[in-house]
């Protein structure tokens, strides 16, 4: 693995993970943007040869690689097209955007230039979610016929460094809400199940949070398969919950991701098999992973697991259950 010179836009909580990560894996961070002048002083401890500032031009006159995009995704899909013609590899955190438009337009330009796109889906790289894949695959529990997966947490305890009313999160107008910040389960279903035909969705605020955007959805999910997939993402929590089920013909797959376990019932009553230890890691070796992963493409060995096509994909799945929720009623994706 060659030695990369990383430019980092958004220094948040996710922008200064992957800077920790990018310095603890040998790399170089020549260059952070934030717009919030405090988030930037909080980086006078790294390097002094690290540029960092608060105008987003600064960074793209620097000698770089690659981009790191961990602002609002309502400037992701715009940020990535001025790094491709800047010639940067681009890593975008998810989700790709808040809007379908100009993302055709991104995978084009990157394509042309021969520049890599990848979408920041980390739990792609949890042993225990790739377990889940892999026991699928081999027919633990016989075909597939439903799924339930959740996640909720209580929003402002989700990042706790900021104030919660002035995350991207909160606002609409920056992609904020539960249903684009909780991306990660269409992606992982769509990774597990292909293409979805049809997208049903009730969402909206039912707390007194501060925020202008849904705290809470249920969602039903028809893939073209024929399996049905019912999510359940929430800002209501006051315990962190992540978990998915896959209801197959022979048995059923248990993942829980707090306790990175994965628990397969088969066909005799009251039996099941534990998998745990085996495949519990630290929560930022995932992230640690991908980066490693972003860099074997770049170095042209590796296909990103999630390109901008693909994150459009997943995107156009989320936005789907937006309209849904708002028009009230189910909502077909293109063939």
């Amino acid at each position: 693995m060659h030695k990369v010179r990383f430019i980092i836009l958004g220094a948040g909580s996710i922008g200064c993970r992957h800077l920790r990560n990018s310095i603890d894996l040998g790399h170089d961070v020549v260059a952070v943007f934030d717009p919030d002048p405090e988030r930037i002083a909080k980086l006078k401890n790294y390097e002094s040869s690290m540029l960092l500032t608060s105008n987003e031009e600064d960074v793209f006159e620097v000698d770089a690689d690659a981009v790191l995009i961990c602002s609002p995704p309502s400037s992701h899909v715009r940020q990535a097209r001025v790094s491709v013609r800047h010639g940067l590899h681009v890593f975008v955190e998810k989700p790709l955007s808040n809007t379908l438009l100009d993302i055709n337009e991104l995978t084009s330009e990157a394509l042309m230039a021969e520049r890599v796109v990848l979408v920041g889906c980390n739990l792609r790289f949890l042993p225990s979610l790739k377990l889940v894949k892999k026991l699928m695959g081999e027919g633990r529990v016989g075909r597939p016929l439903a799924v339930r997966a959740q996640i909720g947490y209580y929003f402002p305890h989700w990042r706790p460094q900021v104030d919660y009313r002035d995350n991207y999160g909160s606002k609409q107008a920056s992609g904020g809400g539960i249903v684009l910040d909780a991306i990660h389960e269409f992606d992982y279903l769509w990774w597990f199940f292909g293409d979805v035909e049809e997208v049903f969705c009730y969402a909206g605020k039912t707390s007194t949070l501060e925020i202008d955007v849904e705290d809470n959805a249920d969602i039903l999910m028809r893939f073209r398969s024929g399996i049905v997939a019912n999510l359940h993402l929430d800002y209501l929590q006051r315990t962190y919950r992540r978990s998915c089920e896959v209801i197959g013909e022979d048995g059923v797959i248990v993942w829980d991701y707090i306790s990175q376990s994965v628990t397969v019932y088969g066909k005799k009553d009251r039996h099941c098999e534990v998998f745990a230890e085996n495949i519990n890691t630290e929560r930022n070796q995932g992230f640690l992973d991908e980066l490693k992963h972003f860099v074997a493409c770049i170095e042209g060995v590796d296909q990103p697991v999630v390109d901008a096509a693909g994150g459009r994909a997943v995107l156009e799945i989320a936005l789907a259950a937006k309209v849904s929720a708002t028009e009230g009623h189910p909502v077909k994706l293109r063939e």
